[in-house]
Parts: structure tokens; C-alpha cells; sequence
């Protein structure tokens, strides 16, 4: 999953604005309590995706795939005043923990909390959006890309995570490629092969990809 080497990471890191106390916080009960702990974004992505928030300075973000919440929260740094997060996952036991750090949060009224299958939840959606981040299961991230695109506004961002999936998607001596790998070679080859979007695929953790729509 890291592709940089420790020290280089280490680096960044260092020299990379803090987590707030907060984020701090969830990162540490997630890997402490949650399985699956590396499904955090964490510190390194976390700012990223802050700083793009923060950047664009959106009315409206869609997340699919909320995880404990600390993407969300990085998101929301960059929302304007009267903006807008939701956020949807299909894990409830995952539920309480995630609202609970997200009451704690300066972003409570802001976030659209939602537990269901992302699948039907998008169609029903009449908003418009400045972002779009895709972190949720690969198997179905060309059609959450198909889904998003005609919601996103012209100009607007979808952001993709994992999608080099510690190293599968280019590794030539993997024996047999699992449906999850494929799944993102294909997403890869689709959207840069899109003349719908510009695409840029970025080595920060494991893998994230920038489309912006044209």
C-alpha cells in the first residue's frame, strides 16, 4: 500500500501541516478499535484533501464511503459557510463511533450523514456538486463514476482512492487478477480514455485519482 519509501514518508509528514486534536484523536481510536484500520485516510491524505477543499471552497460535497469519518472531516475544512457534506456508507455497526466524532466536529450541521447502499442513494440525489470523493468498495467505482459525473458541475472534481492498489493494478507477475483489481484497471483505463474529464493519477498513499470535469 505505500510506495514511498518510510523516511520519505516520515518526511512529509514532518513537514506537513498537523492533524487538529480531533482528527487526531479518531486516527488513533480507528487503529486501536476499527478492522481494517488502513481504510483511514490519515494524516498525509487528510491534509490533501483538506488543501483541495480549502482550494475550491465548495457548496456542496459527496463522499462515498464514510468509513469512521475522518475523510469527512478533512473535506469539510474547505466547505463554505453554508455548505454542504454527505456522506454515505453501507457499514452501520460502523454508525455510532462515526457520528459521535462527528458531533464533536465544528461540521455537525453540515454533514448529511447517510447509512444505505450508495448504488440507490446517488439517483435519489437532486444536488449539484463541487466534489465527489469515491472511497468505498472498487468493485462498483464505474458505476459510482457514471452515476456522479452528470451531478457534478462543470469545473467540478471527482477524487478516486486506491486506485493503485498496492501495486495490483501494474503488477505483471500476479498470477490470477482478483475481481477488485480489475475492477480498478478498468476505472483507470475508462476515465483516462474519457474525454469527458481530465485526468491525474497521484502516488499519495495508495493511489488517488483527480478528475476534473471539462
Amino acid at each position: 500500500m505505500k510506495f514511498l519509501a518510510e523516511e520519505i514518508e516520515a518526511y512529509s509528514e514532518a513537514h506537513t501541516e498537523d492533524e487538529n486534536e480531533l482528527l487526531k484523536s479518531l486516527n488513533r481510536e480507528t487503529h486501536a478499535n476499527v478492522l481494517n484500520p488502513r481504510m483511514l485516510s490519515g494524516h498525509l491524505q487528510g491534509r490533501f484533501l483538506s488543501m483541495i477543499s480549502r482550494m475550491l471552497r465548495p457548496e456542496k460535497i459527496l463522499e462515498i464511503g464514510t468509513y469512521t469519518g475522518y475523510s469527512a472531516l478533512c473535506l469539510c475544512e474547505g466547505l463554505q459557510p453554508n455548505g454542504k457534506l454527505i456522506t454515505i456508507d453501507i457499514n452501520e455497526e460502523l454508525e455510532t463511533l462515526t457520528r459521535r466524532y462527528f458531533s464533536q466536529s465544528n461540521f455537525l450541521y453540515q454533514i448529511d450523514y447517510r447509512i444505505g447502499n450508495a448504488l440507490d442513494i446517488i439517483p435519489t440525489l437532486q444536488d449539484t456538486f463541487d466534489i465527489v470523493f469515491m472511497d468505498a468498495d472498487k468493485i462498483n467505482y464505474v458505476s459510482y463514476f457514471n452515476l456522479c459525473l452528470d451531478k457534478v458541475r462543470p469545473g467540478g472534481f471527482i477524487l478516486a482512492d486506491n486506485v493503485l492498489w498496492s501495486g495490483k493494478v501494474f503488477d505483471k507477475e500476479l498470477k490470477k487478477i482478483d475481481k477488485d483489481t480489475q475492477a480498478l484497471m478498468d476505472f483507470n483505463r475508462m476515465v483516462h480514455e474519457d474525454s469527458r474529464v481530465s485526468n491525474l493519477l497521484l502516488p499519495i498513499r495508495d493511489g488517488l485519482m483527480m478528475l476534473q470535469k471539462l
